[in-house]
């Protein structure tokens, strides 16, 4: 029987089942050779040749193919369709080789499709081909690129900047993306601006809203008033004025629907809508693609099939009729620069599958499938047309003028279905409907009032926007945005707080390292560049070797100029590339620089014997002030946090006095003070994100408390922890860790949900244990997120958000209405908030 090669088991089974049992469908479980983790694996001396080696997972996987290829000598590959499925083709190939497991009269092939439908997949064994060794030549170069600058740049990294961890020829780029975005914010200066709204009636005595736009005679700039007085004279003159309408203007508009999804858009929207992650998006992407419902989710391509915008509209026309069908069929044009990776984009791959009829139970993909099921329809759809209205108002002397501005749908096309989400909120100054209105009217005047703003610094950067903004800039590739989004976060450069991503100091460190003295390399240009001529390589424009040769050429010549550096000589630098971020300006004027305690002291970079970087005084030892790299707070620019600390109160429990300090890794609680019989009194380090000003006595008495003992473990009555460690938050039993998802966490977590990341841990999981929902009870009041009712471990419970409340034993789950279980959650919630038991101190 013919062998067929695929990527993973479920593919396998459904592949499988298409074809009978006529052939064997074996999985390689992803990539079976890589280059091995040490120096010398690519070797520029020689030709850049490239030493590949098994991967010890892979052995059994390859050895089960060799045995069913040397039975049967007809082997088709059937790898997913892109740069890097074609290279695992390519290994396997030539790893069977190597086993001899590919003779002379071994019939080869490679087939491709998009999708893993019996159509699809029986339309590619009717097209087989050869192995495209362009795209394969693409890849060895990505390989070999990536190897070069990991394996040659981290060294020198380690040297160095102590405390630094690696470096990547695309994460590092995307780190700048961010500690860029990070000292922009940083130098960001708000502006005050104020503007005047009015509440006006019309003569039908229907109040409606209109802003200022003129005042004596002039066009108002954005910050023509510019403080409260000014905003305060703008509002007498409008109340002290008749208003009239002078002109009303209704302009028909139209809204066209957005292209279905490529990787990259269907990242950026399953965040925006669903907060989910790059790997999470396509982890569950992954999954609905290989049990065969949506085509192929790596791709830069929005064209779709001419059959499958035939489904759409026929599916659109029998949910929604006739009007919802553009008349023409809706073309959008594939923006990917090598026509050789132009995908179809990502959609259903029937689209009359509904999401309720979908049958899966996991969550994440059932919201997915939603996600690119409506947008696929709405692509296809009508425009929605709209009805802007624009009325001007003015005073009788011209000295005033407002406009009120409102819109109304007349016909909402793809609306009905799908609406893109935001990255930002935005100020919509198009309200509801406004009342009739016409020229020369009178209308009353009921309420003038001022109002503050400020102006806003650049947001931070979602998993979502850095994609988006990889994208524009041309770094990265559909099958590379998730890994490099969760690399920097993995090696600790980068931090997600509230969905947002900030920069650690150490990445700080590299970033200013690399732009100091590898600038070329992190460029986004240079990063750009080297994209396309991967892609030209992909095309058959350019040779792989002369590409890397040419890259090689360059980069050994700056990494022998950092040879002789000294620490010294690299800290002094960093330490002037980011001043503006460590040493910001005082409210007083006067010196960053001047050491807070000591008067006479200067501050500057250093290192510690154990890796990192922090800031130091130079007259150490007689002053031993540091603090860490981060910004110090305002108390601390004081001289607030001085080596005795800042007294908080005492404990009730033993009377010892409860200080906040600061140390070399940043500000930290203490109770009590060393003695002979306790040298080393009880600390606890401030979690990530709580600033030093935010801490009184009962914060600090939490986290003096911690661990917090959350109870004895259901299974062996070994007590179960909660804590916060080096690595963030967590929960103990035993020797096994499981991670908390914020700090709060610590003081309101449960023996369910402990249990539960426990038995995952346990289980080698990297996610959270899915857990089957029982019912869906409808929004949560307070911020209209889903409360569901879920089989627990040890019983059903109730969940909001990271809320578990078990239900009481009398009660059956399937009679818990939402109001009951809102309150359970409400009581549950005020019980995390009085915090765990203190354990004595001695």
């Amino acid at each position: 029987m013919p062998v067929v090669v695929v990527e993973s088991p479920a593919k396998a089974k459904t592949i499988n089942k298409y074809l009978g049992p006529d052939y064997t469908v074996l999985a390689s479980y992803g990539h079976v050779r890589d280059l091995p983790p040490k120096d010398g694996s690519v070797d520029p001396e020689h030709d850049f040749e490239m030493k590949w080696e098994v991967l010890a997972d892979s052995r059994r996987h390859l050895k089960a193919i060799a045995d069913a290829v040397k039975a049967d000598p007809e082997l088709i590959l059937a790898t997913d369709p892109d740069r890097e499925g074609e290279a695992i083709s390519w290994h396997l190939h030539e790893a069977l080789k190597r086993r001899k497991a590919i003779r002379k009269d071994t019939k080869v092939s490679r087939i491709v499709f998009n999708a893993i439908t019996k159509s699809a997949v029986t339309g590619a064994m009717e097209a087989p081909r050869d192995v495209d060794m362009k795209l394969v030549d693409a890849y060895l170069a990505r390989r070999a690129l990536d190897y070069l600058v990991g394996f040659k740049l981290s060294p020198v990294l380690w040297r160095k900047l102590p405390g630094a961890r690696s470096a990547g020829r695309v994460q590092s780029v995307a780190l700048r993306l961010i500690v860029e975005r990070e000292m922009d914010i940083e130098a960001f200066r708000a502006r005050e601006y104020w503007t005047v709204k009015a509440v006006l009636q019309s003569p039908r005595g229907v109040d409606f809203e209109a802003r200022l736009v003129t005042l004596g005679g002039k066009r108002l700039g954005k910050y023509d008033l510019e403080n409260e007085t000014a905003a305060e004279l703008a509002v007498q003159a409008v109340n002290s004025r008749p208003l009239s309408v002078r002109e009303v203007e209704a302009r028909p508009a139209t809204r066209n629907p957005s292209p279905p999804f490529m990787t990259s858009t269907l990242q950026q929207e399953a965040s925006r809508k669903f907060g989910f992650g790059a790997r999470q998006t396509m982890n569950a992407a992954q999954r609905l693609y290989e049990a065969g419902y949506i085509t192929y989710m790596r791709t830069d391509g929005i064209d779709m099939a001419p059959e499958a915008v035939r489904a759409a509209r026929a599916e659109i026309e029998r949910r929604f009729g006739a009007d919802y069908v553009p008349p023409k069929p809706r073309i959008y044009k594939n923006k990917a620069k090598n026509a050789q990776e132009a995908h179809e984009c990502i959609r259903p791959t029937d689209m009359g599958l509904e999401p309720g009829r979908l049958p899966v139970s996991d969550p994440d993909q059932k919201r997915l499938y939603e996600l690119i099921w409506k947008r696929t329809l709405a692509s296809q759809m009508a425009s929605a047309r709209i009805e802007r209205t624009t009325a001007e108002i003015a005073s009788d002397d011209g000295q005033v003028g407002l406009r009120a501005t409102g819109q109304v749908m007349l016909f909402d096309g793809f609306l009905k279905v799908y609406e893109e989400g935001r990255d930002e909120p935005a100020e919509d100054e198009d309200g509801g409907r406004l009342p009739l209105l016409s020229p020369g009217e009178a209308l009353g005047t009921r309420k003038v009032t001022p109002e503050q703003h400020f102006t806003q610094p650049p947001p931070r950067y979602t998993e979502a926007t850095l994609v988006k903004r990889m994208e524009e800039l041309g770094i990265g590739r559909p099958s590379t945005y998730a890994s490099i989004v969760s690399t920097i976060q993995d090696r600790g450069y980068v931090r997600k707080e509230k969905g947002r991503l900030l920069p650690e100091d150490k990445g700080r460190l590299v970033t200013a390292f690399l732009v100091t003295y590898f600038r070329r390399y992190v460029e986004y240009d240079f990063t750009a560049d080297l994209e396309e001529q991967l892609d030209d390589i992909a095309a058959g424009k350019y040779d792989w070797k002369e590409v890397l040769s040419r890259f090689w050429r360059d980069f050994s010549h700056a990494l022998e100029e950092t040879q002789h550096l000294r620490i010294s000589e690299v800290l002094e630098k960093i330490d002037e590339v980011l001043a503006p971020h460590l040493y910001p300006p005082r409210p007083d004027g006067s010196d960053p620089r001047l050491c807070p305690h000591c008067g006479k002291g200067r501050l500057s970079l250093r290192t510690s014997r154990a890796g990192g970087a922090f800031i130091g005084c130079s007259n150490y030892p007689e002053c031993r002030y540091t603090r860490p790299l981060s910004a110090p707070s305002a108390e601390e620019e004081e001289g607030g946090i001085g080596p005795e600390g800042i007294l908080l109160g005492h404990d009730p429990e033993t009377g010892l006095p409860v200080t906040l300090r600061t140390g070399r890794f940043g500000p930290y609680v203490q109770l009590g003070e060393p003695t002979e019989e306790a040298p080393k009194p009880k600390r606890a380090s401030l979690p990530k994100g709580l600033a030093p000003e935010a801490v009184d006595l009962k914060k600090a008495l939490e986290l003096l408390s911690l661990p917090r003992v959350i109870g004895p473990h259901p299974e062996d009555g070994e007590p179960v922890e909660a804590g916060i460690g080096r690595y963030g938050p967590y929960v103990r039993h035993g020797r096994t860790y499981a991670n908390l998802d914020d700090v709060d966490e610590v003081f309101t977590v449960g023996m369910n949900r402990a249990v539960e990341l426990l038995a995952q841990k346990k289980a080698g999981g990297r996610g959270r244990a899915q857990r089957k929902v029982l019912a869906e009870l409808g929004a949560h009041p307070d911020d209209g997120a889903p409360v569901e009712v879920l089989e627990g471990r040890y019983g059903p419970y109730v969940k909001w958000g990271k809320v578990n409340a078990t239900i009481p034993a009398d009660r059956k789950p399937e009679t818990i209405t939402l109001d009951e279980a809102v309150a359970l959650l409400a009581e549950k919630a005020a019980k995390g908030k009085r915090g765990g038991r203190r354990r004595k101190t001695a």
